[in-house]
C-alpha cells in the first residue's frame, strides 16, 4: 500500500491515499455555505464517478469483456427479487 506523508499540528503522519482523500474531501465540505454549493460539489463528483465508471466500460468494451450482444443479453435479463406468494 501506498502512503503520502503530512504534517499536521507540527505532527509529521503517515496516511494511506484513502484517508488522504477523506481529509481533501473534509476541507471541501468545510467550505460549503449554501445549498447551491453543496449541489455544485454534488454535481462535480457525480461527474468525476460517472468519467471513472464510463472509463471501465471501455477498457471492457476494447478487450472484448462487453459489446453490443452482451449488452442486448443484460437488457432481457430479469434480475429482481423473487417475491413469496
Amino acid at each position: 500500500m501506498s502512503y503520502i506523508y503530512i504534517t499536521l499540528k507540527s505532527k509529521p503522519m503517515r496516511l494511506s491515499y484513502s484517508n488522504a482523500a477523506q481529509l481533501e474531501m473534509m476541507n471541501a465540505i468545510s467550505c460549503i455555505d449554501t445549498e447551491e454549493e453543496l449541489y455544485e460539489l454534488k454535481l462535480l463528483l457525480s461527474k468525476f464517478f460517472a468519467a471513472k465508471a464510463q472509463k471501465e466500460i471501455d477498457k471492457l468494451w476494447d478487450n472484448g469483456t462487453l459489446n453490443q450482444e452482451k449488452l442486448d443479453e443484460i437488457r432481457k435479463e430479469h434480475l429482481r427479487t423473487p417475491y413469496r406468494q
